[in-house]
């Protein structure tokens, strides 16, 4: 059975809840976005493959100024895999201290649990050139 537009809403409020938590400082909320078990693909970045919340947490919080002043995702678009499960595919503006913005596209695989859709998988890819 295809998602309802409730679950789409709820889905898309969880992807755009990423960029609020983070641009507050609320790192501890990583909980609120993934799964207890999360795959964070940044290999793109140089960084690896975390797991776990935890991981992801410390991560976050080892970028230090690294990390964007301003997360601004875009492009929404949720695929229906199963009852449980969702392919998001999005695209990220990450505005940076000194003024300089990056690209980024967002792979990400959400789960319904027993406390609602979760990002049980996200892979960031970094855009570096345009098309041609």
């Amino acid at each position: 059975m295809p998602l309802t537009h409730e679950q789409r809403d709820l889905i898309a409020d969880l992807i755009n809840l990423h960029g609020h938590l983070l641009d507050s400082g609320d790192l501890d909320g990583a909980d609120k976005l993934f799964t207890p078990d999360v795959v964070y693909d940044v290999r793109d970045f140089g960084f690896g493959t975390m797991h776990g919340t935890a991981a992801v947490h410390d991560y976050l919080l080892g970028l230090g100024q690294g990390n964007p002043i301003g997360h601004h995702v875009t492009n929404i678009v949720i695929t229906h895999i199963d009852e449980r499960t969702a392919r998001v595919r999005s695209k990220g503006l990450g505005v940076r201290a000194d003024g300089t913005t990056r690209s980024v596209a967002y792979d990400d695989i959400t789960t319904l649990g027993h406390d609602g859709w979760k990002i049980s998988h996200r892979t960031v890819t970094l855009r570096r050139a345009a098309l041609g």
